[in-house]
């Protein structure tokens, strides 16, 4: 068995290079949702291919789809070891408005320990972590301690749309003992956690149409219904008073949490202070008789996510617009499923639009939530990892953002760990996103005694995570 403190002094002696390697891969503008930036992503699987060979890893593939490249890799020398898959997404959110970040969201910089650029802490800080650890690993040992297999792509901030026809024709590029995603965050920087719950996602744009083109707003003002203003009135009803959401049937299928769940999600989440430091407003808003911290990660939340129609330009346009447009973006708990989530809201917008407009509604995304056990294959490995890395025990966290191959490697039976290393702050889809260098280091330690832990555990699988007091005290 290779030795761990050899790995992790190779990794120490690395770290100006690691960060200058990190700030390269930033410096791509992969973003996914944007088609003008297509070569970007393709570039950036191309360097991510080419440094993983570098690193030592072996079958380096860049596989095309309908959309973005999916990035794989393997080492696979041990026949008697379980099998890792580590999964990571090198595409990134649009950074706009550009002009508004502090430094070019795509010329990375270090400031106050922090590397800032899009990407950094959303998903390919948190990644290359990963492929660090790996490269430290095969640097001072000439091979890991586990078999390892790599996925990356390049479509999860869209959906991950051509993600499950890969692994359908591919399957074997997933086949693994248990799979670790690293695109989440940690309490503090000394609060390590393992999350073991996700939202998932129903992204739906709304369109209303009212006459076939502009009209002259002195000339017909007042006289035909303005798209604009049944926009508004049919987004304004989709909540009622109490921050609920306001269409029929949405939470029949929300799981209920006992009072020992909420308690214990109570004693070990971040707190209301602490979010709303994190967004860096001073006031929440929701659902009443929830916590900010069980707003965002057990109830469902629905989020316009931008508005279009009229005229935005300099001066002014004295026009009715024929159209309006809204995207809405619904997040979903346990166990809602995001195809009868769309009939419901869909039902609902017909319903209740009004009269004299036509609607077009087109949907964009769908993931399903995710929920780990506790006792799953990986998680005692995972808590021992973080022990090493941060030395203390994680808590285990649930939280709101949406991972869709989580849902996809739960249904093929193959147990996944998230171990975030990122923080609160980072600004993950906002301006000025950044990712701690600490945390980044941190990142690639916890990563080597991971894979050190799997090989001597042999994937969790003979853990007796019943005695952990950690367990014992959670619901």
């Amino acid at each position: 068995m290779p030795r761990i403190d050899s790995a992790i002094a190779c990794a120490r002696a690395a770290r100006r290079r690691f960060v200058a390697e990190l700030a390269e891969f930033v410096g791509f503008a992969s973003v996914s949702a944007q088609p003008a930036r297509a070569p970007a992503v393709t570039r950036c699987a191309e360097w991510l291919a080419a440094h993983l060979r570098e690193a030592g890893m072996e079958e380096v593939r860049v596989t095309p789809t309908a959309g973005h490249p999916i990035v794989t890799a393997n080492w696979l020398h041990r026949p008697h070891a379980p099998t890792l898959l580590i999964y990571g997404h090198y595409d990134v959110q649009p950074a706009d408005p550009e002009r508004e970040w502090r430094s070019p969201p795509f010329s990375p910089e270090v400031r106050g320990g922090h590397l800032y650029g899009r990407g950094t802490s959303d998903d390919k800080g948190q990644m290359f972590a990963h492929v660090k650890a790996l490269e430290s690993w095969l640097r001072a040992a000439d091979a890991l301690p586990v078999n390892v297999r790599c996925l990356f792509e390049g479509e999860e901030e869209t959906g991950s749309t051509h993600l499950g026809e890969f692994m359908r024709m591919y399957s074997h590029a997933v086949a693994a003992d248990v799979a670790v995603v690293s695109d989440s965050w940690v309490l503090a920087a000394d609060r390590p956690a393992i999350v073991e719950s996700l939202r998932g996602a129903l992204g739906v744009e709304v369109e209303l149409r009212g006459a076939p083109r502009d009209l002259h707003a002195g000339n017909f003002g007042g006289a035909v219904y303005n798209p604009l203003k049944a926009l508004s009135e049919l987004l304004a009803g989709l909540h009622d008073r109490h921050g609920r959401i306001a269409v029929d049937g949405i939470y029949d299928r929300v799981r209920e949490f006992t009072p020992q769940a909420r308690a214990y999600m109570s004693r070990s989440g971040p707190t209301d202070a602490e979010l709303l430091d994190a967004m860096r407003v001073s006031r929440g808003w929701g659902e009443e008789g929830y916590s900010l911290y069980e707003r965002i990660t057990i109830r469902p939340a629905l989020i316009l996510s931008g508005i279009d129609g009229g005229y935005t330009g300099p001066g002014a346009k004295a026009i009715l617009p024929a159209r309006a447009m809204a995207r809405i973006d619904l997040r979903l708990v346990p166990d809602q499923d995001p195809y009868q989530v769309e009939h419901l809201l869909t039902a609902h917008i017909r319903r209740n639009v009004p009269q004299g407009m036509r609607v077009v509604t087109r949907t964009t995304m769908r993931a399903h939530p995710f929920v780990m056990s506790r006792d799953a294959p990986g998680v005692s490995a995972a808590r021992a990892a973080y022990q090493g890395g941060y030395g203390i025990d994680p808590v285990f966290l649930r939280l709101g953002g949406t991972v869709p191959i989580a849902h996809m490697l739960t249904c093929r039976g193959v147990p996944l760990v998230m171990m975030g290393f990122a923080l609160p702050d980072d600004a993950m889809h906002s301006l000025d996103e950044r990712f701690s260098l600490a945390g980044y280091f941190r990142g690639i330690e916890t990563s080597i005694h991971f894979m050190s832990m799997l090989a001597t555990r042999c994937a969790g699988a003979n853990a007796d995570t019943r005695s952990d007091p950690l367990l014992e005290a959670a619901p």
